[in-house]
């Protein structure tokens, strides 16, 4: 690859994130660390929807085949135990870590409709 190449390359990656995080500040939807746990920690998927819209990715936890007989050695009767969903949404840059960046990416995993986590990741 040329030296100019990989500067237009570099430019325009630059100039992608800089305009994400303009959407999100235009839109106010940028936060710090305590702002964004205090308010939406405990809160349902509903009210997480209609605050930050929708996520840019969503994961649904899924439950391996046997894990049951895995984990613990206990062998649960399906039927018996209650059934738990748990599902994590993913949003991009809303959340800041300091005046000038944001984490890539915010994870909020969901119990039965209510938040139960929320991670905020660079590395993923």
């Amino acid at each position: 690859m040329t030296q100019g190449k990989f500067k237009k390359i570099l430019i325009s990656s630059l100039l992608l994130g800089l305009f994400a995080i303009a959407n999100a500040y235009a839109a106010g939807s940028i936060y710090t660390e305590s702002e964004f746990l205090d308010k939406f920690s405990g809160k349902t998927k509903k009210v997480i929807a209609e605050r930050l819209g929708e996520p840019a990715k969503k994961e649904l936890s899924v439950k391996p085949t046997n894990a049951s007989n895995m984990v613990g050695g206990k062998d649960l009767d399906e039927g018996q135990s209650k059934k738990v969903k748990v599902e994590m949404w993913y949003y991009k840059n809303i959340v800041k870590y300091d005046p000038k960046h944001t984490y890539k990416e915010t994870e909020i995993t969901f119990v039965n409709d209510r938040v139960l986590n929320i991670a905020f990741f660079n590395n993923k």
